[in-house]
């Protein structure tokens, strides 16, 4: 880490201000999902399991190409890796064009998976390249701070979605209706076209500014090639990739099944339109925790931070489980706010003293987002299995556990599984 130091200060800014507006994007296009699935299950008339795909195809990206971003980050650097996977984005955003046009919705899931696979790119190259550009005490810091500006993202994402997607017509949701698929599913190309446009310009900025190639923290700097079985090895990384597993699993769920469990008669009593800000409540606080946790983490110790805010999202979780109306629905939502700063977090103790292993590790940290993909269903099928007896509300409620038993392993995570056992490899 010691060549982040000698970066020069103007070109460490250019690159800090680079990376603010390519982690707004990422989050950006992950909240399109949440408007994107809804409008394509009406437009396509799909069943709720057919519409998930549409997750599985993003999420599927992370799980199956987060090595081979691995190998391109080794091979090319940060700064090129960045490049790369902001015009693979931008191309997987640009196929959204043809399946809008043609009706199709097959063709739709391609599209996502080229489109999450730019994304899994960014993410094995600009988490490090944050975590690394700068004093490396404050590397939790200055990663909160971006995962913040990433938490905008997924705020405005779902509302500039649902007025491009859902504005884009003058005619009347009957009218719509009776349109054919294909001019329905048109509505989303403004939105996408915008999107390609937005990361193409990013990705020749990055090309041509002057930024800090950090390659001491790739394998450019070691003739020795590292293994995968000798990361994990290491216990903080091998630990640290299950937390990542775990907490995107658990950030995922309570997401996903907001609006259903916020609009129960029992806790909102509420449309299923009017419990959809509720989503966008638990982002804001996301992003809100996440700027705190960024000036906290200038001072305070992210091991006792990460399981602090772990064990107040369980207690959190037992609130709703055991009550109804109001308490139950801001309960719920609050857990938002002590997300916030778990993933950078996890993140930044996860790569800790790697070294020129950092890349590649961080390629793993990326391959768990897949958590994303397996905790919800997990949790769903306890629902499914709870309601007959309990009623849908309480099953709802009761299956939260899965939720809670996620959050207990990140505690212990913090306490004890990121400790380094290993010399300094540089």
């Amino acid at each position: 880490m010691v060549a982040s130091r000698a970066a020069p200060a103007a070109n460490t800014r250019v690159a800090l201000v680079a990376m603010t507006a390519i982690f707004f994007m990422w989050g950006f296009i992950t909240e399109l999902n949440g408007v994107l699935i809804p409008h394509l299950q009406s437009v396509f008339e799909l069943t709720h399991a057919r519409s998930m795909l549409l997750d599985s195809a993003f999420f599927g990206a992370y799980f199956v190409m987060a090595v081979p971003a691995g190998k391109v980050v080794g091979r090319l650097g940060f700064k090129m890796g960045i490049v790369v996977g902001l015009l693979v984005a931008g191309a997987g955003a640009l196929l959204i064009l043809p399946a809008a046009r043609m009706g199709s919705f097959n063709l739709f899931l391609p599209a996502l998976f080229i489109l999450a696979t730019g994304i899994v790119l960014l993410q094995v190259s600009a988490n490090p390249y944050v975590s690394l550009l700068g004093a490396p005490e404050r590397a939790a810091s200055r990663l909160n701070f971006a995962q913040a500006v990433n938490s905008l993202g997924h705020t405005v994402g779902p509302y500039v979605a649902g007025v491009l997607i859902f504005s884009a017509t003058l005619l009347s949701a009957e009218q719509l209706a009776a349109l054919p698929a294909a001019e329905r599913a048109s509505t989303v190309q403004p939105l996408y076209v915008g999107v390609a446009v937005a990361l193409l310009v990013l990705a020749l900025a990055v090309y041509l500014f002057r930024m800090p190639p950090l390659t001491e923290a790739t394998e450019q700097a070691d003739a020795r090639r590292h293994t995968f079985a000798e990361l994990l090895a290491l216990p903080h990384v091998r630990w640290g990739v299950l937390a990542i597993f775990f907490y995107v699993g658990v950030e995922v769920t309570v997401a996903h099944f907001m609006v259903t469990y916020v609009s129960r008669p029992e806790i909102g009593n509420m449309s299923n339109e009017a419990a959809s800000a509720y989503l966008s409540f638990y982002h804001l606080a996301a992003m809100i925790g996440r700027f705190v946790g960024a000036l906290l983490l200038l001072r305070a110790n992210p091991r006792r931070m990460l399981p602090a805010a772990a064990a107040i999202n369980i207690a959190l979780l037992l609130v709703t489980m055991s009550t109804a109306g109001s308490v139950a629905t801001w309960s719920v939502v609050a857990v938002g706010l002590f997300n916030s700063i778990m993933f950078p977090t996890i993140f930044t103790l996860a790569i800790e003293r790697l070294g020129p292993m950092t890349e590649k590790a961080a390629s793993l940290l990326v391959m768990a987002i897949v958590g994303g993909a397996v905790i919800p269903p997990l949790q769903g099928l306890l629902v499914d299995a709870l309601q007959a007896g309990q009623g849908e509300t309480r099953a709802l409620q009761y299956a939260f556990v899965v939720s809670a038993l996620c959050y207990a392993y990140i505690v212990w995570y913090g306490l004890r599984g990121s400790r380094v056992r290993m010399a300094d490899p540089a």
